[in-house]
């Protein structure tokens, strides 16, 4: 009777272990906010400021009339991690495209090296912010402590100029607070013009399809660096875009040669 009630524990014990395990990996993959807000988002914003937003980022039918440039700026949020990051910057070096990396400044106190290789490889890196919170959830003090923080660990790795302009909110969570917070102390909040979905786990082929299907002119791809099939589509994503006569350029270069009005209102683009 003992060894039966033991055993019952023991299966009891794995059921809530697999049970929990599935769970935590559901909260890690959860869906950042993609680039046009929710209507109940919208409804956070002043009157003032909330309509302004809301043309920015509801524009899609605006007609392709060729005279746009075709630029595409590649971004991955998070970082550094060993392995996944060398292994990317690897890629983009045999590529020969630059990109711009959003990094969380606790991860980049831990993995110093690779933050500077980033910088000396050529590629660009913005503020994603100290500890990666929901800033939208945050008091704008965290808010100004978040962005800072970051900012400080970043530029004493990199003395690179864009991480004191150039930053994105985790998940793309914002709300007008967060935005006036970050403006104030001079930045671009910048977001995408197409979310990959490479958060998620799905396949090198998946992610190639869908930066196809959704590409624009200008062009911002939300990817991630700790993604191996990330890694695995990018020849496909630059042979496609180089097919069709893109640049590949940073953030910051796409910033400053079109402006921002050309990057919130991007034009639908068939590749």
């Amino acid at each position: 009777m003992r060894a039966r009630q033991i055993l019952l524990l023991v299966v009891i014990a794995g059921v809530l272990i697999f049970v929990g395990v599935h769970v935590l990996l559901h909260l890690s993959e959860r869906k950042p906010a993609v680039v046009t807000p929710a209507m109940n988002v919208h409804k956070e914003f002043s009157d003032e400021l909330g309509p302004r937003i809301y043309r920015a980022l509801h524009s899609g039918t605006i007609q392709d009339s060729g005279d746009r440039d075709k630029v595409i700026a590649l971004t991955f949020d998070d970082g550094p991690y060993p392995i996944f990051t060398p292994l990317l910057l690897d890629r983009l070096d045999d590529l020969h495209v630059v990109a711009t990396f959003f990094l969380i400044g606790r991860d980049a106190q831990e993995w110093p090296d690779i933050t500077r290789r980033i910088v000396s490889d050529g590629d660009e890196v913005g503020d994603h912010t100290y500890s990666h919170p929901d800033l939208d959830h945050e008091s704008a003090a965290q808010v100004s402590m978040e962005i800072l923080r970051g900012r400080d660990v970043l530029w004493n790795l990199t003395h690179e100029r864009s991480v004191d302009w150039l930053m994105r909110p985790p998940h793309g969570r914002f709300n007008e607070q967060t935005l006036r917070v970050a403006q104030g102390l001079g930045y671009h909040v910048v977001l995408w013009t197409d979310d990959s979905g490479d958060w998620r786990t799905i396949t090198p082929q998946q992610i190639v399809a869908h930066v196809e299907r959704y590409a624009t002119r200008p062009e911002i791809v939300l990817l991630h660096s700790g993604k191996l099939a990330t890694i695995e589509a990018l020849p496909a994503i630059v042979q496609q875009f180089r097919a069709d006569g893109y640049r590949f350029v940073t953030v910051g270069e796409l910033l400053e040669s079109l402006g921002t009005a050309a990057v919130n209102h991007p034009v639908r683009r068939a590749l």
